[in-house]
């Protein structure tokens, strides 16, 4: 009995058993501390390599959200992030996005090692974005990969281009395209909408292609999606250049992780790049109708029999009709084009089958092109710059 209370006391200065036995507290639960492996370096960058975003999830977040890329740990269904605030984070930020930020620079360290490659090695503003975590492993292994050709690496020297290559390897391949079909097509819709009035208005045809092949690059280029690698805006800069600084130059583009854009800088794409093509379409329009008109007085100098029959193109109102056409058609049009159809349908659905990918964008980009310019030859007649041949004839009898 002795020793059994003894056992038993309360007191811990009589009982060995009880100075090693830990005292759990109801207002503190016990924890399970399980130290796990890492996986391997190969492991994660081949995740990285295959890893697309689902095309419905995104595009059913588009308007808000975190741009296809969904965060478990933060509730920020508002969107709204992507710019700068004051205090230097993402809006709508929190602890998800600095999570998300600490993953994005690990996996591109990760990257990085597996390459043999060090930050310093990099361009610095690519170095100065993984350092704080703005893109991901997935974004540096493009840029590893990219880099490979003499020509790329030329060509990722200039800022714009970068970040656009970073967002789309196949960037170049679709200014190819543009390009090279704008003038074939352009001149199909022409003929189509004029028939056998085509010769009749043959300068009338030539200025519009003229103007097309001048603004086609730019409606590439301008709606493309990016991979922003922009240094910080200065502390005085001013409230509207901070705001169109956190836009998107896409207004639909998936956002990297970590990154988000509200419905409000989504708009403010629209308008920006709609400002910019206003100024293209409206400079392509005035080389364009200069050559027109000089070609023009050129026939009626050698034909005079042509000088009653042919009017020269009425350059301001034709260059400010056009860029508006380009600030508001062509617009909308390439920014869904670039931002729904191809990254957010066709690239993760196509994304391992990049010659089946670019053929089918080669056929969407072709039928937008002639779209464009069935839409562009009635807007013309619409606005009063440019008449059929048939309405001329009646005016002058």
């Amino acid at each position: 009995m002795s020793i059994a209370a003894c056992l038993f006391s309360p007191s811990p200065s009589f009982s060995p058993l009880l100075k090693t036995i830990p005292k759990f507290t109801t207002s503190s639960p016990p924890r399970l501390h399980l130290s796990l492996p890492s996986p391997s370096t190969t492991t994660t960058t081949t995740s990285l390599r295959h890893r697309q975003p689902s095309p419905f999830l995104t595009f059913s977040i588009l308007p808000g959200g975190d741009g296809g890329e969904i965060n478990h740990n933060n509730n920020n269904n508002s969107g709204g992030g992507g710019g700068n605030n004051d205090d230097g984070k993402d809006k709508g930020g929190g602890g998800g996005d600095e999570n998300a930020g600490d993953k994005n620079k690990k996996e591109a360290m990760m990257v990085l090692a597996e390459a043999g490659r060090s930050v310093e090695s990099l361009p610095q503003d690519l170095a100065a974005a993984i350092q704080a975590g703005r893109i991901p492993g997935s974004v540096v292994e493009r840029f590893l990969g990219l880099e490979k050709s003499g020509f790329m690496q030329w060509l990722m020297q200039f800022g714009g281009f970068k970040e656009r290559l970073l967002a789309d390897d196949l960037f170049l391949a679709k200014v190819a395209m543009e390009c090279g079909v704008g003038i074939f097509t352009k001149t199909a819709a022409e003929y189509e909408r004029r028939r056998e009035n085509f010769f009749k208005e043959l300068e009338i045809v030539f200025a519009d292609v003229v103007m097309a092949i001048i603004a086609d690059f730019m409606l590439v280029y301008l709606p493309a999606p990016t991979v922003s690698l922009r240094p910080p805006l200065a502390v005085s800069a001013g409230a509207i250049s901070k705001f169109f600084y956190s836009c998107p130059d896409n207004a639909f583009q998936v956002a990297l992780p970590g990154t988000s854009y509200s419905l409000l800088q989504r708009f403010g794409a629209v308008m920006r790049n709609g400002t910019k093509l206003f100024a293209v379409g409206t400079t392509s329009s005035l080389v364009g109708t200069a050559v027109t008109n000089a070609l023009i007085n050129a026939r009626k100098a050698v034909d005079k029999s042509s000088a009653s029959g042919v009017e020269n193109v009425p350059i301001l109102s034709t260059s400010v009709a056009y860029g508006v056409y380009m600030a508001v058609s062509s617009n909308l049009r390439y920014q869904v084009l670039a931002g729904v159809i191809e990254q957010r349908i066709l690239e993760p659905l196509l994304h391992q089958h990049k010659l089946m990918l670019s053929a089918i964008c080669f056929a969407v980009r072709t039928g937008n092109t002639f779209l464009g310019s069935l839409l562009w030859v009635d807007y013309a007649r619409l606005v009063g710059i440019q008449k059929a041949h048939e309405e001329e004839n009646t005016a002058l009898e």
